[in-house]
């Protein structure tokens, strides 16, 4: 059996290669290396001889487009200048977006914080009063190269790969293509209820561990993920618990979000919509990454036959919500 471990891309990406790339942009390390949470791409926070250590993001071969990336920039840094807390790419000889052996990379900023404590009301107001402004300058115009979320890219395109590539193991096969058909249909529902919404550049993949809390407040990191969308994508995540712990999450959210956004309550019909899409799309994106050493040890419980069993049942659960009231009378 060939070596995954040898032939990835990833695995050419060694301690020295990362100082290396971080010495071609002239800023020399101190041999201090710390891997971050990451597994779509590979982040890395680096020390230097002089100044404050950095944070090295090496994009993952083939996911984006150069354009796609310099987009990503492109919008956070746009939120920089409007205040907005986020952590955009630096600057080093005139770009943002790298190459060092074969690989391209951006540098960051390192900046801390913990994790919001999205219990608190207040936290959550916080939290949806910057929300709103990220969407108030992403309303401003469009992405040009980077996806839309929507029933296609997050629900058929994922389901097409899933039922081709043999990781739902025969016995199961059956069942999973008819609930994952139910549930695609679910969404069409409730797209369908929802009517027409305007989409607008996202943050895409807002939960907590993208947002990062300090004595000032929050701020967001990791657009990796950012695409065009409906605004509820970027605020949905961010609820949990029973439904009526939700309302009121959601209320204390808007009750911020509102402070600089407008938003229309048709939006509430896509929350499990987009939740469903979510836990298609993730399943994919595991099974898509499979060859990536990464992942196997980080999710061994993935492609087992408990695994698949519990996401039958799970999207059996969804399309019962998405049959559900949305959260408030629309």
């Amino acid at each position: 059996m060939e070596d995954q471990t040898a032939t990835h891309p990833f695995s050419r990406l060694d301690p020295l290669m990362v100082l290396d790339a971080v010495d071609s942009v002239g800023l020399r390390g101190d041999g201090r290396l710390l891997a971050l949470n990451s597994y779509e791409n590979r982040v890395y926070r680096v020390g230097r001889e002089e100044g404050q250590p950095v944070v090295v993001k090496f994009y993952r071969p083939e996911r984006w487009s150069d354009a796609a990336i310099l987009e990503e920039h492109a919008f956070t840094e746009e939120l920089a200048r409007a205040e907005v807390p986020v952590v955009p790419a630096e600057v080093l000889d005139g770009r943002t977006l790298h190459e060092f052996g074969g690989f391209r990379f951006a540098v960051f900023p390192s900046r801390g914080g913990r994790a919001p404590e999205l219990s608190d009301p207040k936290v959550l107001e916080w939290t949806g009063r910057f929300i709103g402004r990220i969407h108030a300058v992403g309303a401003l115009k469009a992405f040009g190269q980077r996806p839309a979320l929507n029933l296609d890219t997050f629900g058929r395109a994922p389901r097409a790969w899933l039922l081709g590539h043999g990781f739902i193991p025969h016995e199961l096969l059956g069942a999973y293509a008819s609930v994952i058909d139910q549930a695609l249909d679910g969404v069409a529902r409730c797209f369908d209820r929802a009517g027409e919404l305007p989409l607008l550049r996202l943050h895409g993949d807002c939960h907590a561990g993208n947002v990062l809390w300090t004595g000032d407040g929050p701020h967001f990191v990791d657009f990796d993920d950012a695409r065009m969308g409906p605004a509820v994508q970027d605020l949905w995540m961010l609820l949990s618990g029973e439904r009526q712990e939700m309302v009121r999450q959601m209320g204390d959210v808007l009750a911020g979000y509102e402070d600089f956004c407008d938003f229309d309550p048709r939006q509430l019909h896509l929350v499990e919509a987009l939740r469903t899409l979510r836990l298609i799309h993730y399943s994919a994106w595991l099974a898509m990454r499979w060859d990536d050493p990464a992942f196997p040890a980080a999710f061994p419980w993935f492609n087992t036959q408990r695994y698949w069993q519990d996401r039958i049942l799970e999207l059996r659960e969804q399309i019962s919500l998405m049959d559900e009231p949305p959260l408030w009378p629309v």
